[in-house]
């Protein structure tokens, strides 16, 4: 039988913040995005807090109207790197199966480990005791037969509890709940469940699964076999290599876009990073979406294929912004602009030619950035770049690309 734990540090961002700031144990705290940069959200919040009313990803001005005496604390991005590394080496110590999903989560793998380390729920109660004698961490942890129910249970009670979902008790515990307590139901597919007239687990699970499969297609069937505990998906090993699927980079403007100009520096901006992280990974793309947040904060996402798979940072700025231009009515102005390569495939991999196509000069055009992203490797990423980003004042600064605010979701199984 499966044991699959899923470790969850609560409110981790402050609760590091208060590792490093001692004085800010026993008051009510929340690590806050930039607001110049407009990334003026809660990232974490202390108990207290939360007991107050404040949620992760809410509007630092909506916090301060529930709690008035809410202390703000700027995120320390290194100090959260430091001590998830630090959490991951203690659950090595228990299974080589470790498999992150985010700085502050992680599922290990006990199966057949009984022996070792004895029953799956102790293993739980001496990692919660281990980060907290060692780390001054506390965990949540779920611990059930798949990594679905196990991910269900860190969340169930919180903070520093252990909850034991099995094959006997989950249409007890879990069926009751929400659907969109149920991992891979975002906002987005939440709305289109419930036009569907299903609002719990219990519903979604009970559902005619090729009505499931009508809506939303294959993850549908998924979210359905998710939902009636049918998730034999293996938790990875620790450094096994994820397969890359896509290659993208966002920015929240440091004002709001008005212009075509302005959209076309951000877009080239966006442009370049994916170039270089396609030179890295040693990528093609044939498709390129875009993403984009008006003033109002309503996002729309458009894609399109590519007509010559590229890595070329010009042509994917020249096709980013034609789909822009082709879809985007500028009823609003813009706040937010992301690039996303799409349908990688190897740098090296042939490419059947057209015979009308200027292969040639896209050739060159690779090979001339290849040349620039090499000095770029050697002397430092501002060693070598366009001129026209010398004034550029309109992007802002983004943490670095691993980190995910914690309780923030990072991905619906299901395409809004």
């Amino acid at each position: 039988m499966r044991r699959i734990l899923h470790c969850d540090m609560n409110a981790f961002y402050a609760s590091v913040e208060m590792i490093l700031q001692p004085e800010l144990r026993g008051r009510a705290m929340a690590v806050v995005g930039s607001q110049k940069d407009r990334h003026g959200i809660i990232l974490a919040k202390s108990e207290l807090a939360k007991q107050a009313g404040v949620k992760t990803g809410e509007a630092i001005w909506e916090a301060q109207q529930k709690c008035p005496k809410l202390l703000l604390v700027s995120p320390h991005y290194e100090a959260y790197i430091y001590y998830s590394r630090k959490a991951k080496e203690i659950y090595r110590d228990y299974s080589p199966r470790v498999e992150s999903y985010g700085l502050d989560e992680a599922w290990l793998d006990l199966s057949g480990s009984e022996k070792l380390f004895g029953r799956a729920e102790d293993v739980a109660d001496q990692l919660r005791a281990r980060l907290k004698s060692e780390l001054q961490l506390s965990i949540s942890v779920g611990v059930s037969f798949n990594k679905v129910f196990a991910k269900f249970g860190s969340d169930y009670k919180k903070p520093d509890a252990t909850t034991v979902i099995d094959e006997a008790n989950y249409k007890k515990i879990i069926w009751p709940r929400p659907a969109s307590e149920l991992l891979g139901v975002g906002p987005a597919t939440k709305r289109k469940l419930a036009r569907l007239g299903i609002f719990t687990i219990g519903e979604l699970a009970m559902a005619d699964p090729l009505l499931l499969q009508d809506k939303f297609g294959k993850p549908g069937l998924r979210l359905h076999r998710w939902a009636n505990g049918y998730d034999n998906s293996q938790v990875r090993i620790w450094g096994e290599k994820i397969p890359v699927k896509t290659i993208g980079n966002g920015v929240t403007c440091r004002h709001d876009l008005s212009t075509e100009r302005e959209v076309k520096t951000v877009l080239m901006k966006l442009s370049r990073e994916v170039a270089y992280r396609l030179y890295e990974g040693k990528y093609k793309a044939r498709s390129l979406q875009i993403y984009i947040k008006d003033r109002d904060l309503l996002t729309r996402e458009h894609q399109a294929p590519l007509d010559y798979p590229s890595a070329a940072s010009a042509y994917l700025y020249h096709s980013a912004y034609k789909l822009f231009q082709e879809r985007y009515d500028w009823a609003k102005p813009v706040r937010a602009l992301g690039l996303r390569a799409l349908d990688l495939q190897p740098y090296e991999l042939p490419i059947q030619e057209h015979f009308f196509a200027d292969w040639r000069s896209l050739a060159k055009l690779e090979k001339l950035e290849s040349c620039q992203f090499q000095i770029s490797e050697k002397y430092g990423r501002n060693s070598l770049f366009p001129a026209r980003f010398l004034e550029d004042d309109i992007g802002a600064e983004n943490p670095p690309l691993l980190i995910q605010p914690p309780g923030l979701p990072i991905e619906e199984a299901i395409s809004s």
